[in-house]
């Protein structure tokens, strides 16, 4: 399954890209984004980031890992295609007197030069571009020799892999690309990277805390793109099988027993030396 980078010949990753975007756009993900911040302090740690090294962040969604190697006082160009977001980014930065670029950006198409960053990084960004092969090859493109690419993907197995499966079941996933948790297994980065010096990755676990399982529910289906667009797809018998199908997702994972939801959630921390 992982030894190609395309399921299905010829997709048409332009008409995808839009709809996804416009997937992306819709909610509110900042609202989501703030809550992963931990993962993105910790991949800046893993990098090993230098004060004054150029940072990349690619789909920075609002910022997480871009505020945090800012915060390292690199200096940072944060990027994503959805204008909503780098805008909360930059909210976020303005608020802490972080100084950072922000610019609109596609991830498989980056306006800037071969060899510009000593480090790029995506935090459950990059992971869902339509062409995967494409979007690994931009970042190894502007990254500089001897530099490195940080990554944060969702594995196959995590809540999120596991979400993205249950909302194929009822809204069929755009055809001919894989699926976005490939990018959180060792084997497909190693296709991905095959020109990079090393790749290396290791599990780490991220915990989503809500009150309740309803409470997720009633709040990602407002501020998830894909979520809310899933659910405005299906009649009222078709949300309510959603619905029904994300609540006994979650109690197959939930580790909490007071009626709050705690479900742990596997991704992959990679660093890839170019």
């Amino acid at each position: 399954m992982l030894d190609t980078l395309n399921t299905l010949s010829s997709p048409d990753f332009a008409a995808i890209k839009t709809k996804q975007q416009a997937a992306w756009s819709a909610g509110d993900y900042s609202a989501v984004g703030v809550t992963l911040q931990i993962v993105a302090e910790n991949l800046c740690e893993a990098l090993d980031l230098r004060s004054g090294q150029t940072v990349l962040d690619v789909a920075a969604g609002n910022g997480a890992c871009s505020l945090a190697a800012a915060r390292r006082f690199c200096e940072v160009t944060s990027t994503d295609y959805v204008a909503d977001l780098l805008e909360r980014g930059r909210q976020r930065a303005e608020a802490e007197g972080l100084a950072m670029t922000f610019q609109s950006a596609d991830a498989e198409n980056l306006p800037f030069a071969q060899d510009s960053f000593n480090i790029v990084t995506s935090t459950f960004g990059v992971m869902f571009a339509p062409d995967h092969a494409t979007a690994a090859a931009e970042l190894l493109r502007v990254c500089k020799p001897g530099g490195k690419i940080g990554l944060a993907n969702w594995t196959p197995d995590s809540f999120i892999g596991q979400l993205f499966t249950t909302l194929g079941r009822h809204i069929p996933p755009p055809a001919g690309i894989n699926p976005p948790a490939f990018w959180g297994t060792h084997d497909y980065l190693d296709t991905l990277f095959a020109d990079a010096s090393k790749v290396q990755a290791v599990t780490r676990i991220f915990n989503w805390r809500y009150r309740s399982p309803q409470h997720w529910i009633d709040t990602w289906r407002v501020v998830y793109g894909p979520l809310q667009k899933a659910f405005d797809g299906l009649d009222a018998a078709g949300q309510s099988a959603l619905s029904d199908d994300l609540v006994e997702l979650i109690a197959s994972l939930n580790l909490a027993n007071d009626g709050t939801m705690v479900v742990p959630s596997p991704y992959l921390e990679v660093i890839v030396a170019k």
